[in-house]
């Protein structure tokens, strides 16, 4: 690719290049026949804005408050596993770069840098990330270390009692290398001979017995804000208020766990009509533009949690690559918002998008 990157799309053929096959399937790849992985973007294409003209708009504010903490935009790093197979210095350059960008960073669960190695490395405001194993003590002690390193809330991920149908990961046989948030606490040896080590792991070490009282005995085990990640429908929504959590995070794991589960931008509004502004509705899933953010705001998130586009920056250029990935989106954002005729977050309501659903029910009448 000749040039600087001049969106963020531009990054995934960068980061093509530059890792090995068998990562960089890992990344891009999602559950069986990939439909809800190419659904979560192109969902977003069937979704216009509706734009007001005549406004002043020579002062655009992108700021907001998560969970009560100031950020420059309603962009999140989302919790994504193992950066060290983008990057060698792994979580460790993420972390620095949504610092500089006063963004807050998920340090996922998975991470290949510790805990307290991110912790150190900068001063910022970071969640964690956080999977309940079969061994339950194993969960207790990562949220007491994270309450320990300063992270600020606990996202707890309850979308994965097994690990979804990767075959990318099967055909290539993917090997991980150690995670040090786990060192002494499980065994990382597994039998990688009937394909990806990755499937074998998690078919070892997930709890599939996980169920909503263990929402209530993690909130019990932590002063920490909980959300929790993973729901897509009103009933669950609803269910997650009633248990007391402090938000919810619409996602389908980045389509890597069911496929044919809804794209996360058709699932957004129904979670946010069920909580009815009573919780923090966040969202993650396929976004590659400012309009794409623009567009789940008027939905009613948040904020929003960039996951892919965060590794393709750093594989292709470290630190830097995911300055620029944070900066492209807040940039097109900020445009997004001029065009549209927004001066500030409050001002981007329902009004100013139109969903496919609704241009069917007009053109009926």
């Amino acid at each position: 690719m000749a040039g600087e990157p001049v969106n963020v799309n531009e990054f995934q053929e960068l980061a093509r290049q530059a890792l090995p096959k068998m990562y960089y399937d890992f990344y891009t790849g999602g559950a069986e026949d990939q439909h809800t992985l190419r659904e979560n973007v192109e969902a977003f294409c069937r979704i216009t804005i509706r734009p007001r003209v005549l406004v002043d708009v020579c002062r655009i504010d992108t700021s907001t408050t998560i969970l009560g903490y100031k950020t420059s935009a309603p962009i999140m790093i989302a919790p994504t596993a193992m950066h060290q197979l983008a990057h060698p210095e792994g979580e460790v350059a993420t972390a620095r770069a949504a610092a500089s960008c006063n963004t807050i960073m998920a340090l996922s669960f998975t991470s290949n840098c510790s805990m307290e190695e991110v912790a150190s490395s900068c001063n910022a405001i970071r969640f964690f990330q956080l999977y309940v194993y079969k061994k339950r003590d194993i969960a207790k002690l990562m949220v007491q270390r994270a309450e320990r390193n300063g992270f600020k809330a606990i996202i707890l991920t309850v979308d994965t009692p097994r690990l979804g149908r990767r075959e990318a990961d099967i055909k290539n046989k993917m090997i991980a290398p150690r995670l040090k948030n786990l060192e002494g606490l499980v065994s990382l040896e597994v039998d990688t001979d009937k394909g990806s080590n990755l499937e074998a792991f998690a078919s070892e070490t997930l709890d599939a017995s996980l169920c909503w009282k263990d929402v209530e005995w993690l909130r019990s085990t932590t002063k920490l804000p909980v959300l929790i990640k993973g729901v897509l429908t009103h009933e669950d929504a609803i269910k997650a208020m009633e248990i007391g959590v402090a938000g919810i995070v619409v996602s389908n794991h980045g389509a890597r766990q069911l496929d044919y589960a809804p794209a996360t931008i058709n699932a957004l509004e129904e979670v946010v009509v069920a909580v009815d502004g009573k919780i923090p509705v966040f969202f993650d899933g396929g976004l590659r533009r400012g309009t794409d953010i623009f567009k789940a705001l008027a939905l009613g998130a948040k904020a929003v949690m960039i996951g892919r586009p965060v590794i393709y920056g750093l594989a292709a250029k470290g630190e830097k690559g995911v300055r620029q990935v944070i900066e492209m989106l807040k940039d097109e954002l900020e445009l997004t918002m001029a065009l549209a005729g927004c001066c500030s977050l409050k001002d981007i309501t329902r009004s100013h998008i139109k969903t496919e659903q609704e241009e069917r029910v007009r053109c009926m009448l």
